[in-house]
């Protein structure tokens, strides 16, 4: 049986990734992203999957490696990356409950990312269940801390990477449905501005503000943004008492680079800021940070099968590099042919709009399939 035949049914593909939406799994809920890897894991042994759960370091939730038998077992073969983790706090669900209406499906975490996570066990269930053989041994890797840059396990993916022929990232797609060829760096920066606290009634000129002094800096570092090279400050944390002089504020800074030579103007220029002003000492600390990933040959070899499998499902798959930080900026840097965004269609990731087209379900199953089956 042609794999890209296989009966994928988009209710029964709902049935099944519901529980995995209704699972809350924000990513600083270290018990939540377990929660939701014991569901997967349970699913993915239920397949036939052999299931390793790998314990989290750094307060983060553990991971998944499930691998199917394979007559080369052991050998190079496919990698599937995904993550578990989500943007959206516990509870996102009163606000967001998992729907279904004018062909879209809604709830925290379906498009980023497992719908795409799902389609490809989906993918596997249908091959297995056809009696079907990948010509490669085929393993998913499923981790908890993406959506913070990896920080944990950014090692244990690059290690399940090494060697193997291809890595499949089911990021959601692009906004015209297309896949990611390439991927542009992205770095974290924590900063900590340091004053000198005071009474904000009787003595405000005897304080120093660290609120006031990190909000100059936030309007600086945000100008220096270029079409090259962003700036975005998102997390603010300071201050108790309104009637304190804030002594200390913290925020961090997330910066896009489109190629090295940014990355490294962007990191030098972040890094000059340093330094005291007007009695509040400035401190930029650099974060983790996602490599910049290039197209290369064995990535373009897989993007040319996936257009192929894509126009005899009745689509054509676009393709280019693409901001927006992923696990394939680690595999792809490797030199790891690797295929980003071959997940789900949809809208509004990290938002409370946030839903897929249903209708990508099977699609997208269909191409998994075939580039399961086809790889070799």
């Amino acid at each position: 049986m042609n794999a890209l035949n296989l009966p994928f049914d988009a209710d029964e593909m709902l049935k099944g990734l519901r529980p995995w939406v209704e699972c809350e799994s924000p990513t600083w809920d270290a018990a939540a992203v377990s929660r939701m890897m014991d569901l997967a894991a349970r699913d993915l042994a239920a397949i036939g999957a052999t299931v390793e759960t790998i314990p989290g370091t750094q307060g983060f939730g553990t991971s998944i490696r499930a691998s199917f038998p394979h007559p080369d077992q052991g050998k190079p073969g496919i990698l599937v990356s995904g993550h578990m983790d989500t943007v959206h706090p516990v509870g996102t669900l009163d606000t967001l409950p998992f729907r279904c209406e004018d062909g879209l499906a809604y709830g925290p975490g379906i498009m980023d990312m497992k719908g795409g996570n799902y389609v490809f066990l989906e993918a596997m269930r249908q091959i297995r269940k056809a009696g079907l053989t990948t010509p490669l041994p085929v393993t998913f890797l499923f981790t908890p801390d993406e959506e913070v840059g990896t920080p944990a396990t950014r090692g244990l993916i690059e290690d399940a990477a090494r060697g193997q022929r291809a890595v499949l990232i089911p990021e959601p797609a692009t906004p015209d449905g297309g896949a990611v060829i390439g991927r542009y760096a992205i770095a974290r920066f924590d900063l900590l501005t340091q004053g000198r606290p005071s009474h904000a009634g009787w003595a405000l000129k005897d304080g120093r503000s660290a609120i006031a002094a990190m909000a100059r800096r936030i309007l600086q570092i945000e100008a220096m943004t270029t079409d090259d090279c962003t700036f975005s400050v998102g997390v603010i944390h300071a201050g108790q008492w309104v009637n304190c002089v804030s002594s200390s504020c913290r925020a961090e800074v997330l910066s896009m680079a489109k190629t090295q030579e940014d990355l490294d103007k962007g990191v030098a220029a972040m890094l000059a800021l340093q330094g005291e002003e007007d009695g509040v000492e400035f401190i930029v600390t650099r974060g983790v940070t996602r490599p910049v990933w290039e197209p290369q040959p064995g990535t373009m070899a897989l993007y040319d099968l996936a257009r192929q499998l894509s126009s005899q499902i009745g689509f054509d798959l676009a393709a280019g590099s693409a901001g927006g930080g992923s696990d394939g900026n680690f595999t792809g840097a490797m030199g790891v042919p690797t295929l980003d965004s071959i997940g789900v269609r949809g809208k509004g990731l990290h938002t409370l709009n946030e839903h897929i087209e249903i209708a990508s379900l099977p699609e997208r199953a269909r191409l998994a399939a075939g580039l399961l089956t086809q790889i070799s």
